[in-house]
């Protein structure tokens, strides 16, 4: 079995040539499209019934539907370096979930409630699932994935005292996961490099084939062990280091080489109305709060942290 990198044979869901499925919003019916890769129409959408529209035209919508979303806590070397100071955080993959709810779209609004102080973004990439998966092997799990898609797995850090375990509000809370613009397959995802971006300056940057601890072979395949995946399911892949708060008014973005871009911006909405009332948990700002939404500065690239503070002044 292949558990390791590099991989013996490029699995046929990254070999080329490149396609790219869309679903955007087009006289207010939900169409789904592919890109056009050459032509004099190179960088359009072919919707299925023929039509070709300009991308600049349309309302993107989530390329996916999903039963459920299953996410890697740490998978990233940098990221295992900034929070455990160790370059593999656990033996095995650990895992949370969202709930579908959370799906966002391309070019969306991200909400950050006023009674959160802290917001943070993880630029990944995303695997969605093609076929229904159970008790499969690594080496066997690349033929269940459809393609890949560029995803942000926002968190809402204040809930972490209460829902440490779950995850449950810190990451699952409405319009927390944009994903997209479309699923892509044909590119080797392990020659691209991921770039984490607020107001347009790089805030997370990582080599996905050299910073990778489990492939989503690994993965599939061990989660696949106990839970049945079937088509339009997702899961995500885990962060870099550099996780940090962003502000109403930020406009964040991850971008895959070979994948595309991925863009929502941070829109400020009201406290929840029970919030006032008392109702449940409320947000806090404890010294475990603060170590994940602020993380390790003396632990990330100094470039990084000069364009996170030169983004703030951006808005």
């Amino acid at each position: 079995m292949n558990f390791e990198f590099p991989l013996k044979e490029l699995p046929a869901v990254m070999r080329g040539p490149r396609m790219e499925r869309r679903r955007v919003l087009v006289g207010g019916s939900a169409c789904w499209g592919s890109i056009v890769e050459e032509g004099a129409q190179q960088g359009q959408l072919r919707l299925d019934d023929g039509r070709v529209v300009d991308l600049a035209t349309v309302q993107h919508l989530p390329p996916v539907s999903p039963s459920k979303i299953i996410a890697v806590h740490i998978s990233y070397s940098s990221r295992s370096f900034e929070t455990r100071n160790q370059p593999r955080p656990t033996e095995t993959p650990t895992y949370f979930t969202k709930p579908p709810t959370s799906v966002n779209g391309h070019g969306c609004e991200i909400h950050k409630p006023a009674d959160s102080q802290y917001l943070n973004y993880e630029g990944e990439y995303a695997v969605v699932i093609g076929r229904t998966c159970r008790n499969v092997l690594p080496d066997e799990a690349w033929d269940y994935i459809e393609g890949f898609c560029p995803a942000l797995d926002m968190g809402l850090q204040n809930y972490r005292d209460t829902d440490q375990g779950s995850m449950l509000r810190v990451k699952g809370a409405d319009t927390l996961l944009p994903i997209g613009p479309g699923i892509v397959r044909g590119v080797n995802l392990f020659e691209q490099t991921l770039r984490t971006y607020r107001n347009g300056l790089v805030v997370q940057e990582a080599h996905i084939g050299d910073e990778t601890i489990w492939g989503p072979h690994y993965v599939v395949a061990d989660i696949a062990r106990h839970i049945t995946l079937v088509p339009g399911d997702v899961i995500l892949m885990g962060t870099p280091c550099h996780s940090r708060s962003v502000d109403p008014g930020d406009l964040v973005e991850c971008e895959i080489t070979g994948l595309g871009r991925l863009a929502g911006t941070v829109v400020a909405i009201d406290a929840p109305r029970a919030s006032a009332l008392g109702v449940g948990h409320q947000p806090t700002d404890s010294p475990e709060v603060r170590r994940v939404a602020c993380g390790f500065d003396e632990r990330v690239p100094e470039h990084l942290k000069a364009n996170y503070r030169q983004a703030a002044l951006k808005k």
